[in-house]
């Protein structure tokens, strides 16, 4: 059974950091990419960052790439996201999935079958 649990939002100032975390149970979590998406009222959900299931590649959406950084520690079943630099536009609940296959890097949302509820991040301006 795959549970997702993200934590780390929160309200912060502009120009601020936070770090959301997303742990992993129930699966081999060193064989699945992982994913962060967003999604801001109204608005459909956006990707926002992927990492390979080894944690040797990642993808970054261009209006987060140089701000945001994604990592994960396979011994914790724990993806990071770590953002600096947060703009009132980043306000948004953010989610982190893995996808239904193993192995499987990609960005595409489709390719996305387990989710968490999601944590909140609001940027103040």
């Amino acid at each position: 059974q795959v549970h997702l649990e993200e934590s780390g939002g929160g309200l912060v100032q502009t120009g601020g950091s936070l770090t959301l975390s997303c742990a992993d149970s129930g699966r081999s979590f060193s064989d699945y990419a992982v994913a962060w998406f967003r999604q801001a009222p109204g608005q459909e959900r956006e990707f926002v960052a992927a990492i390979s299931w080894g944690g040797g590649g990642a993808y970054y959406s261009d209006s987060v790439k140089g701000r945001f950084t994604i990592s994960r520690d396979n011994v914790k079943n724990t993806v990071y996201l770590q953002m600096i630099s947060l703009k009132p536009e980043d306000t948004a609940l953010y989610y982190c999935a893995a996808p239904s296959s193993s192995h499987t890097f990609t960005i595409a949302k489709t390719a996305y079958s387990y989710w968490g509820q999601g944590t909140q991040v609001t940027v103040s301006s």
